[in-house]
């Protein structure tokens, strides 16, 4: 019987020796995966860069695309499905590390920008797996959420929800998790734009990280200059090619690594293998995950002494010690030429779920919310 053969993105990590016991696999550089490379393949296994549409499976034998990711416009699902090529994602599998970079950002924010979190309202657009983490996270740091997402409110009910223009008029930051969709009844391309700014309130802070083309550049340059007071982006249009002008005035620039904590990233891996052990009938690794994610280089087990500090002060010692987000930032500012290159050798980031606080004078009212956060706490008698 001829063995199964697989492509994959080779920036997808905790796979190497997994699957060759049960296929042949082929690791190779997402962008520069050609027709050639998967002519013969089975499977694909795939990351963002590598763009699976009619110019690379055309006459292949490709049967499965696996992705290790939330977001799959980078599949051309018309094709494939029309092609019997069947397509998977990873819905939610780094949703959480998505939660930790928009906390890390909005409270080093709050402290740059000397804003109160519980005087500051939060829109929320888009409100799936990452969505609802985010403002779940918002509302334990004290803030006023707003939420969006036209397709749930049609389905839910729109009590839970605020319509997009009264949410651009009231919210002080906004915040995109939208799915990058050009039809339907609501497209996401260039969602952000000029329109879409002047309807926001003045001096707000824009975020977008879910994909860059939901956010029209030009019209974001311009809204800087008259709108908005800041913005973050960890997503942009063309990346690796991005704006030096939006590289330079973000707050925070990132190279769409929001979403790139290790267990995000071992959630991806894992799906990939299920889904490809199920499609083709394999009875192995149905619940396999990695057997142990490298600690990251900040302790995991810390003291936070809360005495003289305000809860808003705590919840930025706290959420910063497992995530210095404008490092990241300040390595793209400086070297945007190596976006693909930090992506590929990104750090060993872990989630809030593999902290432990040890509080000190800590009311249980904050100590309730660095839960909420997803922190372990340590209860001492």
């Amino acid at each position: 019987m001829k063995r199964l053969k697989i492509i994959t993105d080779d920036k997808i990590p905790f796979l190497k020796g997994i699957m060759e016991p049960y296929a042949d696999i082929v690791y190779l550089p997402g962008a520069k995966t050609t027709a050639t490379d998967v002519k013969d393949a089975d499977a694909i296994f795939t990351r963002t860069r590598t763009k699976c549409n009619e110019a690379l499976l055309k006459g292949s034998n490709v049967k499965l695309i696996a992705t290790a990711t939330i977001g799959f416009d980078h599949i051309d699902t018309d094709y494939c499905d029309a092609a019997g090529i069947k397509w998977v994602n990873a819905p939610g599998c780094n949703s959480w590390s998505v939660q930790q970079y928009i906390t890390a950002v909005i409270v080093t924010l709050a402290k740059e920008r000397s804003f109160t979190l519980s005087d500051t309202t939060l829109g929320v657009i888009g409100v799936g797996n990452v969505g609802s983490k985010v403002a779940h996270a918002a509302e334990a740091l004290g803030m006023r959420v707003l939420l969006n997402d036209p397709p749930r409110a049609e389905q839910e009910g729109y009590d839970a929800f605020t319509p997009l223009e009264t949410l651009l008029a009231e919210s002080d930051i906004v915040t995109c998790h939208t799915p990058l969709t050009k039809e339907g009844p609501y497209p996401t391309y260039h969602l952000s734009s000029t329109d879409f700014f002047n309807r926001m309130k003045p001096g707000a802070i824009y975020m977008n990280s879910a994909r860059g083309p939901v956010t029209d550049s030009q019209a974001l340059k311009q809204a800087l200059e008259n709108k908005i007071s800041d913005f973050i982006l960890d997503v942009w249009e063309g990346e690796p090619a991005i704006d030096p002008i939006l590289l330079e005035k973000a707050f925070i620039s990132t190279p769409h690594i929001a979403g790139y904590s290790s267990d995000g990233k071992a959630n991806g891996t894992a799906v990939c293998v299920h889904e490809f052990c199920k499609f083709f009938g394999l009875d192995v690794l149905h619940d396999w995950y990695p057997e142990s994610i490298p600690p990251p280089p900040m302790n995991t087990t810390f003291s936070i002494d809360g005495t003289g500090k305000s809860s808003e002060q705590i919840f930025y010692e706290a959420v910063t010690h497992t995530y210095p987000v404008w490092e990241d930032s300040n390595r793209l500012k400086q070297s945007s030429s190596t976006f693909e290159e930090q992506r590929g050798g990104y750090w060993i980031r872990r989630e809030f779920k593999n902290f432990t606080i040890q509080p000190v004078n800590i009311d249980s009212k904050t100590i309730a919310s660095l839960k909420q956060i997803g922190f372990q706490i340590i209860v001492s008698d």
